[in-house]
């Protein structure tokens, strides 16, 4: 299969969250700089997120590997950013887990609506979430000082987001749970 541009994007995405972690994680660079470079990096693979959706759609580029890989490649940026902060001990692993189990258990309900044909479209609420996760994560890395109540305002409604999205994906098709 040739790769085409929005399908490169993803990979991109998917090849920089090592690159992300290492940075963030490993004693390779001092700090602050560390972590500057980690968000740099994710907001690279944050904006192929955007992009490779849009030049799909636009230039009628859609294919199953960018359905099955652009959600899975959101999933493994987020989910890892999540679970590196909760070990830098920037963000409570309470935030964590709710945000994780609802990528679980929407990926489930997905992977049943599937077998059922049925199609989940993706909502304003998970795009809103998945914004607002990203900007949070961006935040939280810098650490800048005097932002405390900024980080904690994005936390919140990150969280608030996470949940809203899960329990509207549920709700509007509740069907799903009937087969």
């Amino acid at each position: 299969m040739e790769m085409n541009l929005a399908n490169k994007l993803t990979t991109l995405r998917v090849v920089l969250i090592p690159v992300f972690l290492v940075v963030l994680l490993s004693d390779l660079l001092t700090e602050p700089f560390d972590r500057y470079i980690a968000v740099a990096i994710f907001i690279v693979a944050s904006i192929t997120d955007f992009l490779d959706g849009y030049i799909a759609r636009s230039r009628n580029m859609v294919t199953n590997f960018g359905k099955f890989m652009d959600p899975l490649a959101d999933k493994l940026l987020v989910c890892s950013a999540l679970i590196a902060m909760v070990e830098l001990d920037d963000l409570p692993a309470w935030v964590a887990i709710i945000i994780l189990s609802r990528e679980f258990a929407i990926t489930g309900f997905r992977t049943l609506a599937m077998e059922a044909n049925i199609v989940m479209a993706a909502s304003w609420w998970g795009k809103i979430k998945t914004t607002t996760q990203m900007i949070m994560i961006i935040v939280v890395l810098l650490d800048i000082s005097g932002m405390e109540i900024v980080e904690l305002i994005l936390i919140v409604l990150a969280t608030f987001f996470t949940i809203v999205s899960g329990v509207d994906y549920i709700v509007k098709n509740k069907n799903v749970l009937k087969g």
